[in-house]
Order: structure tokens, then C-alpha cells, then sequence
């Protein structure tokens, strides 16, 4: 007599025979690249003023992240909320608070853990232990030897587990190998490789019987991918560092969300707050994920600021009235940024900070500087010069970029920037370390006569070392052709930060003009 399957199953399920199988989902909720955007930021991710933020103009801020973070959290039955790292250096309430402010802003949205962001490392190990004192989740980094830094040894771990739902979850840390480049991290950390870094604590972790793991990565989207088809028994990465936008609906995305390389799914965020991040992932008994959706939410004026977190945010700005109001240097006369000017021909204020610029970076190999002409936004005149007034100038929180390209790209970047000269467009290059002659009578595209760096001519050629901003690099106002350029950083020091200590080592500053650019 042939017994059915449905009498099977009832006699084994009537003795407890059969295993439980469940599948176990998780929300992870992510940020990455915050930069001390405390405030809500304009679509150029600058200062947002109160005016456009009422009008529904302005993007973030931390009011708008604490509200997005409560909703997402009572969507889903079991989430974690994590950070991709570079919380500090941005906006004047790090320069004020160092990391006193983040810190406060994360506890109260609750996370359960960070990487360190390069910029973490920008006022050395002990700002960043200061505050990892103060946050109530774990930091962790573990492509680093910080045994001899005292400071670090015994608080700044590898990987940690926490529980959530009743399951173990593996979080490991990651930042830039080349942070001793990019930042002050001190002479007593060794930054290490990261794809050997991570199999060392993947493989540690499931020595614990850990399934579930995930790489907060602060190491850029590429690396991510190498660290994904490399390593075995990584379930998902959460990105930073190269503030990459992943999206599947979105045109300007770099890839799709979550973008999967084998069996591992790698998220990111863009950066400064303007999305939160929402993957939802479903693993099975044995910790491989089976389904990841999701999509970065835009931080726009349908979500609404949590009124407390606007009230401290408010009552944290006070204090930088006075930082905006500190005198920076002396300016012996006016120094010249009017748009009629720095837009069409050489200007003091040019000069200035493409100067400043390449002061900056010197000993990195650049040889020159590049600046658009509407990146500059004011004058600044006789007397003394407060950071108040550099802000205006250079509002827009851009932050320095290096990078090499050849003599044949440096021309074609030139040729764009003097191709809207007859419109008073925005992308006319101001310059140091180098000069130029324009013939603006003449088809654009066509336009650049001559070049020099350095005092010799422009080489098709060679190499050359230029220091932008991150603007300009990334393909604003034209520059498309610095886009795939070579070793390129956009993370550097904010463009006022580098302008006011040039003033400040060189007051009484005195602005001139030397010929740097001329029209045929």
C-alpha cells in the first residue's frame, strides 16, 4: 500500500521531525560621505539658505535623516542602520565641533556601526579616538596595524558582531590603503591591503559561526568590486569614498543598486546626506542571500525635518557666526572677483586662489591649477578679510582636486573653457602654474593659440600634474574630459579652507595680475 506524502509530512511534523527552515530579512539602512552636512544643502550641495529650504529648494540636513530613518525603521520588521565613513570635514561645524556634532547627530539616529573614512584621520588619532568615546556603536577598520599607535591599539577593532532578530550579523571595516597619503593618521599605523584584510576577518567570523556578513567599505566603488570577486563569504558592501550613486531609476547612476558582483551586493549612497540608503536583503539558512532590493531615497522636501533636530541644529550653528566673523588676513587692496571679469579674462581673485591651490598641493607632483572662472563669486575688499568673506567668495564647499592628464586633454579642457567666452559662461579657466593666449575671433573649439607650464611649451604628449575642484574634475561645466582622468582625488581640503590660510601666510596679502592669460 503506497502511503501519500501528505501523511508523511503529518506524521514527521506530529513528532517534530522536520527541520525548521526560515528565511531571515534584513533592512540595511546606509549613509556615506557625510562631510558634516548638519545643515540641508542646495542641488549643488553647498549651503542652503532658510528661504529656499521653505520654499522646498534644499536636500538633507540631519532633521530630514532622523524623520527618513524612523519611517524606514517602521517599514521594516528588522534593520540596521550603518555608515560608509568620512562623517568629518566639510562645513564649518567640523572646523568648530571636530567630531563632537556627528557624534551626537548618530547617536540619536541610532546607528549600529561606521568604518573610518580617510577624513577621520584629518586631525590624527586623536580626534578620532575622542570621538569614538562618545558614539555608542562600534568603529572599525581592519585594513590597518594600529597596535603601535596607543592612542587606538585597544578601541579601534577590526570587525565586531551584533545581534539583531535573533541572528549574528559580521560587520568589517575598511578604508583607503593610501590614507597616510590622503590624511594625518600618524606614523604609527600601517594601512594594509584590503582585499587580504577583509578574507582575514571573513574568515575569522565564520571560524564563529557567523553566515551573515557585511563590509562597511570606505575604499571607493571600484575597490569594493575588487574586494567582492576576491574574497569569498562576503554578503554585502556598503560603499564610500568615491561618493558613487547607485540607483536603478536614476540616469546619473554609476550603476545599478545593489550592484552584484557574484553573490555579493554592493550599495552606495552618493554622499552629504541627500539620500539614505535602503537595501532589503533575504537570506537563507545558510547565510547566502537570496533576494536584494532596494533604492537610495532621496532626501528632498517631501520628507519633513524633525522639528527638535532643526532646534539643535540652530542652537550648533550659533557659535559659528564668530568663526564667519574671524579676521583671516589683511588685503593691502581690493582683490578683484567680479564675474565680468573672471569670466572673460584674467582676474585677481583668480590668481588668488589658483595660487593658493597649487601652493596647496606642491609637493604632490601638480604643475598646475585650474579654476572656473564661476566658481568665484564676489570680491573682497581693502582692509581686513574675515572667513566670512572667503565664504562668499567660494560658497560652494567644493573641496580640492588632483589628478594627471596630457598636454592634449589640458588643451582640449582649455579650448572649453574660453568656448562660452561671448556668454560670460562660468566654465572660463583662471589658472596658476601655467599661461595662455586666446583668440576669441575664432571658432570654439579653436580658440587656444598658445601654452606654457612651467615656462616651457604645452607637450601633447607628457603628463602633467593639475589640482582643480571637485566641480571641475567631475565634469562640471564642461570638463568632461577630466572625468576618466588618472590618479584622480576630488576629496582634498574645502577651496576656502586652502584660500583663507593662503591669506593668512601671505597678509598683507597684495593682489595683482602677471599676464597669466591673455586675449590675442
Amino acid at each position: 500500500m503506497r502511503t501519500s506524502y501528505a501523511a508523511l509530512a503529518s506524521a514527521f511534523l506530529s513528532i517534530g521531525a522536520l527541520p525548521a527552515f526560515a528565511d531571515y530579512a534584513l533592512t540595511i539602512l546606509h549613509t556615506n560621505d557625510f562631510h558634516a552636512r548638519f545643515e540641508p544643502i542646495s542641488k549643488y550641495d553647498s549651503g542652503c539658505s532658510a528661504e529656499d529650504n521653505t520654499a522646498g529648494e534644499c536636500f538633507g540636513g540631519s532633521a530630514r535623516l532622523v524623520t527618513a530613518v524612523e519611517e524606514a525603521r517602521a517599514r521594516s520588521d528588522n534593520s540596521i542602520l550603518v555608515d560608509g565613513g568620512d562623517q568629518f570635514q566639510g562645513t564649518l561645524f567640523y572646523t568648530y565641533y571636530k567630531g563632537a556634532a556627528a557624534a551626537e547627530m548618530m547617536n540619536k539616529m541610532g546607528y549600529d556601526a561606521m568604518t573610518v573614512g580617510n577624513h577621520e584621520f584629518d586631525d590624527g588619532p586623536e580626534v578620532l579616538r575622542g570621538f569614538m568615546d562618545s558614539v555608542d556603536f562600534p568603529v572599525l577598520m581592519s585594513n590597518a596595524d594600529v597596535s603601535g599607535e596607543e592612542l587606538l591599539a585597544d578601541t579601534l577593532m577590526k570587525s565586531t558582531v551584533i545581534e539583531k532578530d535573533g541572528e549574528k550579523i559580521g560587520l568589517i571595516g575598511l578604508t583607503p590603503q593610501n590614507t597616510d597619503e590622503l590624511a594625518s593618521p600618524g606614523p604609527n599605523i600601517t594601512f594594509t591591503d584590503p582585499v587580504a584584510a577583509v578574507q582575514g576577518e571573513v574568515d575569522k567570523l565564520t571560524a564563529e559561526g557567523i553566515n551573515k556578513i557585511i563590509v562597511l567599505s570606505h575604499s571607493g566603488y571600484g575597490v569594493d568590486q575588487k574586494v567582492a570577486a576576491e574574497t569569498t563569504g562576503v554578503d554585502v558592501i556598503v560603499g564610500g569614498h568615491s561618493n558613487t550613486f547607485l540607483s536603478n531609476t536614476s540616469d546619473r547612476a554609476e550603476g545599478p543598486y545593489p550592484t552584484m558582483v557574484g553573490d555579493t551586493a554592493i550599495v552606495s549612497a552618493y554622499a552629504y546626506g541627500k539620500f539614505l540608503g535602503e537595501l532589503n536583503v533575504v537570506f537563507d539558512d545558510d547565510g547566502v542571500i537570496t533576494s536584494a532590493t532596494g533604492e537610495p531615497l532621496i532626501m528632498d522636501a517631501a520628507v519633513t525635518e524633525d522639528a527638535a533636530t532643526v532646534s539643535r541644529i540652530a542652537e550648533l550653528a550659533k557659535p559659528l557666526e564668530e568663526v564667519r566673523s574671524e579676521v583671516v588676513a589683511e588685503a593691502a587692496t581690493e582683490i578683484v572677483g567680479v564675474r565680468e571679469e573672471c569670466r572673460a579674462m584674467e582676474c585677481a581673485m583668480g590668481n588668488l586662489i589658483t595660487d593658493a591651490m597649487l601652493a596647496r598641493v606642491a609637493d604632490q607632483g601638480i604643475d598646475v591649477a585650474i579654476e572656473n572662472g564661476g566658481g568665484i563669486r564676489a570680491s573682497i575688499d581693502a582692509g581686513p578679510v574675515t572667513m566670512g568673506e572667503v565664504l562668499t567668495v567660494l560658497p560652494f564647499q567644493n573641496t580640492l582636486s588632483t589628478f594627471q592628464v596630457t598636454g592634449a586633454v589640458l588643451k582640449e579642457a582649455l579650448e572649453n573653457g574660453v568656448g562660452q567666452i561671448e556668454e560670460g559662461a562660468g566654465r572660463f579657466p583662471q589658472v596658476a602654474g601655467m599661461t595662455y593666449v586666446f583668440d576669441a575671433a575664432a571658432e570654439p573649439g579653436n580658440r587656444i593659440v598658445e601654452v606654457t607650464v612651467g615656462g616651457e611649451p604645452l607637450d601633447m604628449e607628457k603628463t602633467y600634474g593639475v589640482v582643480s575642484n571637485n566641480y571641475v574634475r567631475n565634469g562640471g561645466d564642461g570638463y568632461a574630459m577630466f572625468k576618466d582622468a588618472a590618479n584622480a582625488y576630488d576629496f582634498g581640503p574645502d577651496l576656502a579652507d586652502v584660500t583663507a590660510e593662503f591669506l593668512a601666510e601671505n597678509s598683507p596679502y597684495t593682489p595683482y595680475k602677471d599676464g597669466r592669460i591673455s586675449a590675442k
